[in-house]
């Protein structure tokens, strides 16, 4: 893939700037993939909202779940299933995925697309909303899980953390991203645009809700790229009674 060139100065607008430096880090880094590429055009033709993780972040966490050496993985927000994919293609021989979607619509994109990345076989996708599957999941013996990434509705992160830590082992890797929101999170009653205010307030306990597990060493990291002002945090689970 050639990269890229395209002169950028200080005096542009940092969203340009954070887009096209992101493009040049892909060009570079993330070569092109069919099955990737053929995922982020079926999400759009089925009108899937456009806020799966970038190429360049999705690889990020394919590489974390390699330095984890992760052979299990919950996954909750599927969407289209291209974070799906990226986590999927980190796990060695045997390794399986566990991804929840609560949108029926949603979840039949994903499949087409896991499967044409000859992936069927590795991942398991559950339809319905998360905190009603992963009580179920609990009963039924799933996990421990060595990694969790969370990026579903960000109103019930709290929910999430809470039974992603009953799902976890200590040394369980645990990812959750959009945390930041352009900055939102410091204003309880901000209304982000795509999150609402249930949403920011949500990220807010959770921030809170980790702050206090003593079980868990954690920490938040902001980013900017082609999709804006963000940031993900990132937390170990310890020992847990």
């Amino acid at each position: 893939m050639p990269v890229v060139s395209e002169e950028t100065n200080t005096e542009s607008a940092p969203q340009e700037r954070w887009t096209a430096v992101d493009r040049y880090i892909t060009d570079l880094l993330v070569p092109e993939d069919p099955a990737l590429d053929a995922a982020i055009a079926a999400s759009a033709a089925a009108g899937l909202p456009p806020i799966a993780v970038t190429p360049n972040q999705g690889k990020l966490l394919g590489l974390l779940a390699r330095v984890q050496g992760a052979r299990t993985i919950l996954e909750l927000g599927t969407l289209g299933g291209y974070s799906t994919i990226w986590l999927a293609r980190a796990l060695p021989a045997g390794g399986r995925l566990l991804t929840l979607e609560a949108e029926p619509r949603y979840a039949e994109v994903a499949r087409a697309n896991i499967a044409r990345a000859g992936l069927a076989q590795t991942v398991e996708l559950h339809v319905g909303p998360a905190l009603q599957t992963l009580p179920q999941l609990l009963a039924e013996g799933a996990g421990p899980f060595d990694l969790i990434f969370i990026d579903a509705d960000k109103k019930n992160n709290p929910g999430y953390f809470e039974w992603s830590l009953k799902l976890s082992r200590p040394g369980t890797l645990i990812i959750v991203d959009n945390v930041v929101r352009d900055g939102a999170i410091l204003d309880p009653d901000a209304d982000d645009p795509t999150l609402g205010n249930e949403g920011i307030r949500g990220v807010r306990l959770f921030f809170e809700r980790v702050a206090a597990e003593q079980g868990v060493d954690a920490t938040a990291i902001q980013t900017v790229g082609s999709k804006g002002y963000d940031g993900f945090a990132l937390m170990i689970v310890g020992a847990q009674e």
